[in-house]
């Protein structure tokens, strides 16, 4: 689709803020920011702002910054959760042609220090006392330039600014003429934000991005993007990824949309079945997370309701099978499905809130073919999309109009790509950046003379155009015998059994692969409910011979050298808090591999026992 509403300038002139007073001049009485306090529950306690009140709350925390003593063009850095002073915080940074940054909230000590030190900061916004406390000390390095931290929590402030001060200076000192005067200024090539990369290889890299590359990009999505009006979003990942940076701010301030803030990730399944959303996004883990959910609650009902269900699924996946193929489905598969949905999937869809949904999209890493292919059982394609910091986030997408599961999807228009000899990814265009920020603020040129950027991912294209990720370059496993293994593709065979909600393949110098896996918390308890299990499921020996089926079947369709040998059960989860996935929950594999190198050491070593 093509954006129906009004753009105040030519494209590739546009601003951020010039948007932002069109949705406040054109749909101002229209929703735009929602949150919910910690005790709303999951039937109300939202509070929601208009465009114009988005408007009017982003003129005066502009006035309030300024007041700070917030100059144009410096970074400002934010570590603070998806709540609405984060999001108009943003804004209002932006306003005055500062340049907002977020930082990780999982970020270790070193690379917090890092950041500051590199962007050069005098100002951080912090969200509370664990946040203030680590940030507190920059304040005496005097290799840091941060000089002042705005605290968000009142009783967390201490001697710092509070944000509640910081919004009432600016209610004093707002002034219309002040206010347009530094907007107006914004050009569309000068830098809305810093992303930093998160660092897994190192410390972070800067990515700086102007205005004008989130607008070509934003413009480039509606061509194959097919959305209502003004679509509601639940924002839910950190905005330090470039991912919620265009979906939870960009998209919904040139969409006019409405953003939904979820503070806590772990709400999103509450949020989404409180909401009803018509779109939603999520990172392969959490698609993973939401699948076993629905398994777990299947494997629950009687037979004749899960024949009923399996048939259904089947209908809806014949009917995605015949749109992927770019056919017209039969008027007889046509009204078979529909009868499916209203009948029995959309009952079910409706329990998680996903009843509405027409588009649905994933990100970040490779999503597992048979968790597409569950989710297409339903009638619902998740649209799974690629691209990187350094591209403006989406590169490559599937439409409903042209997708193959399992694929990343075609380029943009505008954009392209090539796979070179060892199959690393190469893009250009518009929207791929030129380089990383130094310290001093020039640039690191990244782009060969031709301008191609070097993705670090493999893969490969097919006859139609679509690409197909492989893994990274750097994650590649090189064996003793010099064969080369995605540990993702392994990974992912792994993970179609139910039962196994993490993975983790080592190999690399070694003659075969050996492999970590998690049981995953929401399948483990139903199964072994099922099977008249109690206790800790990854304890008992059924459990544990499901795990080495599930193994054998994995190998069976795997290559002699992809095969797992050995392999070990864990007993706990990984998330982002304990450090072994990273804020849009993909494995941070150095850090797994040094946590449990004992036990990786060992199952090498009883191979040659």
């Amino acid at each position: 689709m093509t954006t129906i509403l009004r753009l105040p300038t030519e494209p590739d002139q546009l601003t951020l803020p010039a948007l932002l007073l069109r949705n406040a001049e054109d749909h101002g009485d229209l929703p735009a920011l929602s949150w919910r306090a910690a005790d709303g529950g999951d039937d109300g306690g939202w509070t929601t702002l208009t465009w114009r009140d988005v408007h009017r709350e982003t003129a005066v925390l502009a006035a309030g910054y300024s007041a700070l003593g917030v100059e144009r063009g410096e970074q400002v850095l934010m570590m603070m959760g998806n709540r609405p002073e984060h999001w108009l915080s943003d804004l209002a940074l932006t306003h005055l042609g500062a340049v907002p940054v977020t930082v990780y909230g999982t970020a270790a000590p070193g690379q917090i220090a890092h950041i500051a030190r590199h962007s050069r900061a005098r100002f951080a916004i912090v969200e509370g006392p664990r946040e203030r406390e680590r940030w507190e000390p920059l304040l005496a390095d005097a290799t840091v330039p941060l000089e002042k931290l705005v605290v968000v929590e009142p009783a967390a402030a201490g001697p710092h600014q509070p944000y509640d001060a910081l919004h009432t200076t600016g209610e004093r000192r707002w002034s219309q003429e002040a206010f347009d005067t530094s907007w107006q200024a914004i050009r569309a090539q000068d830098p809305l934000t810093v992303v930093y990369t998160s660092g897994t290889t190192g410390d972070p890299k800067a990515v700086p991005i102007t205005h004008r590359s989130v607008v070509v990009n934003a413009l480039a999505l509606d061509r194959v993007v097919e959305l209502p009006d003004h679509v509601e979003h639940i924002c839910y990942l950190p905005f330090a990824h470039i991912a919620e940076r265009m979906l939870g701010i960009y998209l919904p301030v040139f969409r006019a949309s409405h953003v939904h803030l979820c503070a806590d990730a772990a709400a999103v399944a509450s949020t989404a079945r409180t909401l009803h959303p018509a779109q939603f996004f999520g990172v392969p883990r959490v698609w993973e997370k939401l699948a076993a959910s629905v398994r777990a609650a299947l494997a629950t009902l009687p037979e004749e309701q899960t024949a009923a269900i399996e048939a259904a699924n089947a209908t809806a996946r014949e009917h995605v099978s015949c749109r992927e193929r770019g056919e017209q489905p039969s008027a007889e598969l046509e009204s078979a499905y529909r009868a499916a949905k209203e009948t029995v999937l959309d009952p079910l869809l409706s329990l998680a809130g996903f009843e509405r949904l027409v588009w649905t999209a994933s990100a970040s890493a490779p999503m597992p073919l048979d968790v597409v292919r569950f989710w297409a059982g339903f009638g619902i394609v998740v649209m799974d999309a690629w691209g990187l910091t350094e591209t403006v986030g989406v590169f490559t997408t599937n439409s409903p109009s042209a997708f193959r599961l399992g694929s990343v999807g075609r380029p943009l228009e505008g954009l392209e790509l090539r796979v070179a000899d060892d199959g690393e990814i190469l893009v250009r265009g518009e929207t791929v950046f030129a380089g990383y920020l130094r310290a001093d603020g020039t640039v690191d040129g990244a782009l060969d003379a031709d301008g191609w950027f070097e993705t670090g991912d493999i893969g490969r294209v097919d006859d139609d155009g679509y690409l197909w990720l492989t893994d990274r370059k750097k994650e590649m496993i090189i064996t003793s015998t010099g064969k080369n293994v995605s540990p993702a593709l392994v990974e992912n065979t792994l993970k179609e059994h139910p039962l196994v909600g993490q993975a983790l393949v080592h190999g690399d110098g070694h003659s075969y692969l050996v492999a970590l896996l998690v049981l995953d918390n929401e399948m483990a308890p139903a199964w072994a409910a099922a099977h008249g299990i109690e206790g800790d499921p990854a304890a008992h020996p059924a459990v544990r011979e499901e795990i080495a089926r599930a193994v054998e079947a994995a190998n069976a369709r795997l290559n002699r050298t992809e095969q797992i040998k050995r392999y070990r059960l864990l007993e706990r989860e990984w998330g982002p808090e304990t450090g072994e996935l990273t804020p849009s929950l993909k494995l941070r594999r150095r850090v797994i591999r040094d946590r449990y190198a004992e036990v990786l050491d060992a199952l090498y070593a009883e191979g040659e026992a």
